[in-house]
Parts: structure tokens; sequence; C-alpha cells
């Protein structure tokens, strides 16, 4: 279970507000890439934080309206026409810093899931699996969760042949079915191999 270890390690180096980021979505087929940023109130943790993908959606929701009414928390997301024109990458980290942007209070110090990170102009570092290492990344990737996946439950209203609500825009049979059947909508990443094939079939022969 992630803790507050490598939060306190900062404390000690004079680092006071100290924030987590994660991302949600780099790998779907469909919809954007969001991030999320959290510094977290130590007087009121709810419990149960951990890596989103391990904890049941059910639990996920209840921590995200936590963390939302007693936490500080900024969201941001990449479009799929950006995802296309900077590359996964380049998208989540525009992501992330615009997750930091709407943080009303800022971080000194910056704590991001993975081996890589945006420029951000505060100090911080990456931390590989940091959503189950980290309680401020792991409350981070519940809110960029939760909100991605009400994004895919609402264009789900919009295209349901492509099963959005069950696969959140992943390559699942189902999904790639309605692709073969449907076509390519504007929320598809046109970039990512699966629509590229369909959108140019010679392309990648």
């Amino acid at each position: 279970m992630p803790d507050f270890s490598v939060e306190d390690k900062k404390r000690q180096l004079d680092f006071n507000n100290i924030a987590g980021v994660d991302e949600a979505g780099r790998g779907p087929w469909a919809g954007p890439v969001y991030s999320a940023i959290v510094i977290l109130n130590r007087n009121c943790i709810p419990d149960g934080i951990n890596d989103s993908k391990k904890i049941s959606e059910k639990k996920r929701i209840e921590l995200y309206e936590e963390i939302l009414i007693n936490h500080n928390y900024g969201v941001g997301c990449a479009s799929p026409d950006e995802i296309d024109q900077l590359n996964i990458l380049e998208a989540t980290f525009l992501s992330m810093r615009r997750a930091l942007e709407n943080l009303i209070i800022k971080p000194d110090y910056i704590l991001v899931d993975g081996n890589l990170s945006p420029n951000f102009n505060i100090p911080h570092e990456s931390i590989i699996k940091g959503d189950s290492i980290s309680m401020s990344i792991a409350a981070a990737s519940i809110i960029a969760k939760v909100e991605r996946d009400k994004f895919m439950l609402n264009i789900d209203n919009e295209h349901p042949e492509y099963k959005w609500k069950k696969n959140k825009g992943y390559g699942t049979k189902d999904h790639q079915n309605a692709l073969n059947a449907y076509g390519v909508t504007k929320h598809h990443r046109k970039s990512f191999s699966p629509i590229r094939k369909i959108l140019s079939p010679s392309a990648d022969q």
C-alpha cells in the first residue's frame, strides 16, 4: 500500500506543499488522456487510497468524492487531436502541465508516476510505480481515472455501438468489431496503429 515515506523525505528537505501527479488513458484507442495533481491534507486522509487499478470502481468513486471535498487538486487533459499531433507521451505531459495550471495552491515539489516527467518549472522527480508507493500519486491516479471514465461514459451516449461505457476506449474485441462496422469517430486517436490501418489500409503494408 502507498504511504507518505517519499513525501516525508522531501519534507525533511524543507518542501512543504508536495503534490503527486498521475495520468489515465495512455493506452486506449479513443478519448483524451487525463492527468491529475493532488496535494493531500494530512489531517483527513481517506481510508483505502491506492493505485486506482487496484481498487474497485465503487471504491474509486467514493475516494474521488472525498478527495474533491477535502484536498487540493487539479485536472487536465489532452484531446485525441493533440495526441495525434504531439504523440501520446508529449500529450500526456501537456495534460500534466494543464492539471498543474488548474491547481489553486501551487506545490513546491512534485512527484510524478513513471520513469519520465514533463519540464515543470518546479522541483520534481519521477517514481516508477509511484501510484503503489506514494499516497499523493495514488490519490492523483484515482482522480485522473474517475475523470476520464466520466468522459468516456458521456461519449458512450453519443456512440453506444463502440461500448465505451464498458471498455473505456481500450482495444477490446467489441471495440474492434464496431470500428470495422461503423468506422472511425472524432474521438478516435488516428495516429494509433489500429485506427491508422482502417483509415489507410495500405499505409502499414
